[in-house]
């Protein structure tokens, strides 16, 4: 994670389920109108959104921000496509990553950092069925572990 995150609003818990990252990456937003203030309120939903570079800038795709309550007429769509401020080298090192075979840009955490709406964005490699049934086993059997020694610790 990033030094001095702010407050966390949404998180894709699914992300490390279906996929390998291996690099993240802090992004800007731009957004319009009241979407900072639905984003403030936590209306936000991660689930389903990916990234894609288009003509030399990053997008973020499907990316669910509920209209503001109190907006009336200067509400926005909320599933429109929102673009992503990075650093050109930045940008060139996705072009690089995404051109690879497999790889993609998923969205992890949206974060309120400094005032400002910031995603953290992973370069994700996608796991396969048994990549994700070896991961329930390890994660399981870390549990028994803990789960042991916590009852060792009572006696």
């Amino acid at each position: 994670m990033p030094k001095g995150e702010g407050k966390l609003i949404a998180q894709n818990k699914k992300a490390h389920h279906d996929y390998f990252i291996e690099e993240t990456y802090e992004a800007g937003i731009v957004l319009q109108g009241t979407e900072i203030k639905s984003i403030r309120a936590g209306k936000v939903n991660l689930k389903d959104s990916f990234a894609k570079v288009e003509k030399g800038e990053v997008f973020l795709h499907n990316m669910h921000i509920s209209p503001y309550e109190q907006g009336n007429r200067y509400n926005h769509d909320p599933l429109r496509t929102r673009k992503l401020l990075l650093h050109r080298r930045e940008i060139n090192k996705l072009i690089g990553y995404t051109k690879e075979q497999g790889y993609t840009l998923v969205p992890l955490k949206l974060y309120i950092k400094n005032g400002f709406a910031k995603l953290l964005l992973g370069v994700g490699k996608g796991k396969k069925k048994y990549d994700k049934r070896e991961d329930m086993k390890k994660r399981d059997a870390k549990r028994e572990i803990e789960r042991a020694f916590r009852e060792r610790q009572k006696m």
